[in-house]
């Protein structure tokens, strides 16, 4: 094993000591009367962020509370990630090419198991519900989903890694590679020039988890933030991207700027707000960016009646057909 592969190793048997003090995975809960969001934190050993509200709406919908001590998880979870940051730390030490394969194996194998495991506990909560809560919606679930993005009544659930669990990932996906390169260096693989594509890969895989740019609006699939209406005029789509990475989208502009200026929104957090092009809807553009045209005769889907447009001479070219007023991104918060 060279000196560089086991390098690595050292680190991220180091990098494994620090998501025990760091959330892993992270549920996010959105709602017209949460503007400003709710969040559960899961660490190793416990739960964190907004429980005991959480837990609250939880009891009217028939689910069961949270808390730290009803999961075997959080008593073996702490134990089994200091056992992998020695074993790291030992194999480095040791050199051993096959304790590296089985390390890649074990590795692997408890990720497969946590992640169904975390599936399990979803499921278990969303769908083993008290028959007499105060709120029953017949055929209704509430299990959030494994990661992405789920709509709960009136309750979008966006559930993520977090920083524990980006490094996790991380942490695989370098030992990945160390055990890779070791196997094809009988094809002379040079390792040195290997770390360094490695260590960028990592730092870009580390970033990625805070990405602050927009996504693509799914017509039809995405729902308005404000208004729980389903997007189908792309034209008048809307974003905001907050500086946590999560992503609100908007069917029309009056419901961005309605959700921008309910009680609690936090105009600080915000990383970016978009609009998609008038006229080549798939393309994004920045508020700041962007030349408002203001019409009556746009009929957009909340009657916000507004399209951005990427250039000055794109706008006035729509003029003959929707005859209206320009309109700043500044006016429209007012």
């Amino acid at each position: 094993m060279s000196n560089q592969a086991r390098i690595v190793l050292l680190i991220c048997g180091l990098l494994l000591i620090i998501v025990l003090f760091t959330p892993i995975w992270r549920i996010d809960l959105t709602a017209p009367q949460y503007p400003e969001g709710l969040f559960l934190l899961i660490y190793a050993n416990k739960l964190d962020g907004n429980v005991d509200i959480i837990n609250g709406l939880n009891h009217y919908i028939g689910m069961r509370t949270l808390h730290t001590d009803d999961f075997m998880e959080f008593k073996v979870l702490p134990i089994i990630i200091s056992v992998f940051a020695g074993l790291f730390v030992l194999v480095a030490a040791m050199a051993n090419r096959l304790m590296m394969r089985i390390l890649l194996f074990l590795f692997i194998s408890f990720g497969v198991l946590a992640m169904v495991d975390f599936w399990k506990w979803e499921y278990d909560y969303g769908h083993n519900l008290d028959p007499n809560a105060a709120i029953i919606v017949p055929g209704m679930a509430y299990q959030p989903p494994l990661i992405g993005f789920k709509q709960l009544l009136n309750f979008g659930a966006y559930s993520f890694p977090d920083v524990g669990g980006w490094i996790f990932i991380g942490v695989g996906a370098a030992l990945l590679t160390v055990v890779v390169l070791d196997w094809k260096k009988g094809k002379k693989i040079n390792h040195q020039t290997a770390l360094k594509l490695l260590i960028p890969g990592i730092i870009c895989l580390g970033l990625s988890s805070c990405s602050t740019d927009p996504e693509p609006i799914r017509l039809g699939k995405d729902n308005c933030q404000f208004c729980k209406m389903t997007i189908s005029d792309k034209r008048f789509g809307a974003e905001i991207v907050t500086k946590k990475s999560k992503i609100f989208k908007f069917d029309d502009q009056h419901c961005l700027i309605s959700f921008m200026k309910a009680d609690g929104f936090d105009k600080e957090n915000v990383a970016g707000v978009y609009f998609t092009d008038f006229n080549e809807p798939h393309n994004l553009i920045l508020a700041e960016n962007a030349y408002f045209l203001q019409s009556p005769d746009l009929k957009s889907p909340m009657n916000g009646n507004i399209a951005a447009f990427s250039h000055q001479d794109s706008l006035e070219k729509a003029l003959p057909a929707y005859y209206g007023n320009g309109i700043t991104w500044e006016e429209m918060l007012k």
